[in-house]
């Protein structure tokens, strides 16, 4: 789809067009459609951003909330949303070994244990290695700063799904 047509859609199908680029959190894009037009894909990713980094501690709290622990629960019961399924899966985390799996619950209970949030990464382009690294090396993090590179990557995805999206 190109930029235009994401530019003359109504409220309705803009949402349901770019409702998911932030995980679970369509405000974003309802926030963002009157800024419409947007001179491409990289002016919109940027105006969704400002949106985030504009919001409230807890709004930006609630869009790491809202994304899923990686090969986690949401895996194991296939309800991911079809990007992150794509995206898992594009890591290899739909086959990791047993004690890969094992590693990664750990992980995954120790830092939302320690943040509050998942643990968040753009995988793609990744392999479940490089991500098992990620996650052990990111819980020796301190607060502040883990919080703000989990919102950096979830601006890392968000792109990433709208390169997916949109043609230019």
């Amino acid at each position: 789809m190109k930029i235009e047509e994401i530019n003359n859609s109504d409220s309705t199908r803009f949402v349901e067009l770019l409702g998911g680029i932030f995980e679970h959190s369509s405000w974003v894009a309802e926030r963002v459609y009157s800024s419409r037009p947007f001179a491409s894909r990289a002016d919109l990713h940027r105006q969704m951003v400002a949106e985030v980094r504009q919001a409230s501690i807890e709004q930006r709290r609630e869009i790491l909330c809202q994304h899923p622990e990686l090969a986690g629960k949401e895996a194991d019961e296939g309800s991911l949303t079809d990007a992150s399924q794509r995206e898992q899966a594009g890591a290899g985390l739909n086959q990791c070994s047993a004690d890969e799996l094992t590693r990664i619950k750990h992980f995954n209970q120790a830092y939302g244990a320690k943040f509050g949030f998942p643990f968040i990464i753009a995988v793609t382009g990744l392999d479940k290695h490089q991500i098992l690294a990620a996650m052990q090396q990111r819980l020796e993090h301190a607060a502040a700063a883990e919080f703000s590179t989990a919102l950096g990557e979830v601006e890392k995805i968000a792109l990433i799904r709208l390169d997916a999206l949109i043609d230019e």
